[in-house]
């Protein structure tokens, strides 16, 4: 069996449920879930996993997933699957979370399928095997599960564990991205971006990442910053640039937040402003941004929008000069004492 190299990680959501179940009161839902009621028994255990309305017990979940589980319920099959997967609420046990995603795969749950094709990419309680992990991703995405889509999307364009091939890559951001798949919109925007598997066009470039920006995604909020910053697709503008580098920064997106410090340090877009600068070049050091590292060391070092503080600036100097950033380490050879 060929072996993958690389494992994609995957976050699944689940929202699925029964409106008038979602409407009514716990204890509602525990009278018909103790009656047997399958539904009402995924809803309950939907409760405990959360802590919605009930305190939240893994172990509780466990239960009420099991039970309806055992009914066939596919979704409380994957759900179970889940938490043996990752030891919330039951021992730790990839085996036993295979059985529950068969069985709900089996029902045609796409989840399930993704997460038979993560645990082959993984290794978990199977030996790595890349033709039956594509073979359950395509499963998914065959069924029309975009997030299986995009999950294809990525392994053709990093090669991780087959040849790389940006024109299939595309080929399936863009079924998921006309489907309103937000990731696959934003990946779509870069394959135009760098003309990797489609011709290069700035333009539609700028469409897609709009697509996704407009609906909050942080990388697509960044990518529209980045382009209106450079003149790509669009017309030059640092106000603009500004104002999309403030949606993702307030999303906590660390590049976004860099730059943005770096358009107030210079008064580019924005009213010059060191303070906010600093305030936002500390955001992203925190998050381990070796640029912003760098950056608020700066700060320190010059006093801008702070008092002057060698030792502080040494502190995010080293910081940075350890993440590999070169000119860090310049700059700490340039501090009195080395």
């Amino acid at each position: 069996m060929t072996r993958l190299i690389t494992p994609i990680v995957f976050l699944l959501f689940l929202t699925a449920g029964i409106p008038t179940l979602q409407a009514a009161s716990v204890e509602e839902i525990r009278k018909s879930a103790g009656q047997g009621d399958s539904a009402s028994q995924f809803s309950l255990a939907q409760r405990y996993e959360a802590g919605e309305g009930v305190e939240q017990d893994p172990a509780k979940a466990a239960e009420w997933y099991r039970k309806a589980a055992r009914q066939g319920h596919a979704k409380a099959q994957t759900n179970l699957g889940n938490l043996y997967r990752y030891g919330q609420g039951v021992g730790q046990d990839f085996g036993e979370a295979l059985v529950w995603y068969r069985k709900a795969a089996d029902q045609g749950d796409t989840k399930a399928q993704i997460n038979i094709a993560m645990m082959y990419a993984s290794g978990m309680g199977v030996e790595k095997d890349t033709s039956e992990g594509l073979n359950w991703l395509l499963r998914a995405a065959d069924a029309g599960d975009t997030q299986a889509m995009v999950h294809l999307g990525t392994l053709y364009r990093s090669g991780r564990g087959i040849d790389k091939d940006y024109a299939r890559s595309t080929q399936w951001f863009r079924t998921a991205a006309e489907k309103g798949d937000t990731v696959a919109q934003q990946s779509l925007g870069l394959s135009y971006f760098t003309g990797k598997g489609v011709e290069q066009n700035y333009t539609l470039s700028v469409q897609w990442h709009r697509k996704a920006a407009d609906k909050g995604y942080p990388p697509a909020e960044y990518s529209m910053a980045l382009r209106y910053a450079k003149g790509k697709g669009v017309k030059q503008d640092y106000g603009e640039a500004a104002n999309w580098y403030r949606k993702a920064a307030g999303h906590g997106h660390p590049d976004a937040q860099n730059n943005l410090g770096l358009m107030y340090r210079k008064g580019q877009g924005v009213s010059q402003d060191y303070g906010e600068a600093l305030t936002l070049f500390q955001k992203a050091a925190q998050r381990g941004h070796p640029q912003a590292q760098y950056n608020l060391g700066n700060m320190y070092l010059k006093g801008l929008g702070t008092r002057q503080d060698p030792e502080e600036a040494r502190k995010w100097f080293r910081k940075a000069a350890k993440a590999g950033h070169k000119g860090a380490g310049k700059a700490l050879k340039a501090l009195p004492g080395g």
